[in-house]
């Protein structure tokens, strides 16, 4: 038989919801982002949570902000397109725009962003928490700047860095760092041509696409070959037949 909890214990969902603040805490420490954005999701699902438009608001502002200081990769972009299609999201047109910004893929002027974003972001501040809004500030830039690399990536085969640079509001030293750091996060495929001043851009392929490429160009060399050699062998026989005439 199973006893009922004394009264002075807090519900399931209740416990739930302090463990994921509890979480959220540590995350924190190391500006984990994404499972930041995670913990608020889970406490956003509590349905006590979900029904009351006073709760659920703020938290989902916190979602918002944190998707977009969330690096890149496909768990972001997941989460990030399943609260675009959040219906509470209408209640919240400036981050409805926000998320729908990030996940356009157009270069986005981040001093435009900045100017119109300014005043929600400083209202969120004391929610992002003391050192880390300061923080997060720098990251919300940096996540802009890598946005609108991957943009032009998707766009340009190669590009000239100080064009790279004009249209990211860079320098050329910061246009390359950037694009060196997101190459060693394998973020991005790319090469600098220093003396040239030129980046090139290619797009990732599996283990799978490299293979069957390999094996199709090694079937048509071999056809080649073949061809060649049928051909060696035609030019011989006519070459000995010209010989005996």
């Amino acid at each position: 038989m199973v006893q009922e909890a004394p009264a002075d214990v807090p519900s399931l969902l209740e416990l739930k919801r302090i463990y994921y603040e509890l979480m959220i805490r540590y995350y924190s420490h190391n500006n984990d982002y994404l499972e930041i954005c995670r913990c608020y999701k889970s406490i956003y699902e509590i349905p006590s949570i979900k029904e009351d438009p006073a709760k659920w608001t703020p938290i989902l502002r916190k979602i918002c902000w944190f998707l977009v200081l969330a690096p890149h990769d496909p768990m972001q972009s997941s989460l990030l397109n399943a609260t675009l299609e959040d219906k509470n999201l209408s209640e919240i047109p400036n981050f409805r725009l926000l998320l729908k910004q990030v996940v356009t893929m157009e270069v986005i002027q981040w001093t435009k962003l900045w100017e119109f974003f300014k005043d929600e972001y400083e209202n969120e501040k004391n929610l992002l928490g003391g050192a880390l809004g300061t923080k997060a500030a720098e990251d919300l830039k940096l996540r802009i700047i890598e946005h609108n690399i991957l943009v032009v990536s998707k766009y340009y085969s190669r590009i000239t860095l100080k064009r790279l640079a004009d249209l990211l509001c860079l320098s050329l030293q910061e246009a390359e760092k950037h694009i060196s750091d997101m190459v060693n996060s394998k973020a991005l495929i790319a090469k600098i041509d220093r003396p040239m001043g030129i980046v090139s851009f290619r797009t990732a392929q599996d283990s799978n696409g490299v293979l069957n490429s390999w094996a199709s160009n090694l079937e048509k060399l071999l056809d080649l070959v073949e061809k060649s050699c049928h051909q060696i062998h035609k030019e011989t026989m006519i070459h000995k037949a010209v010989l005996k005439a």
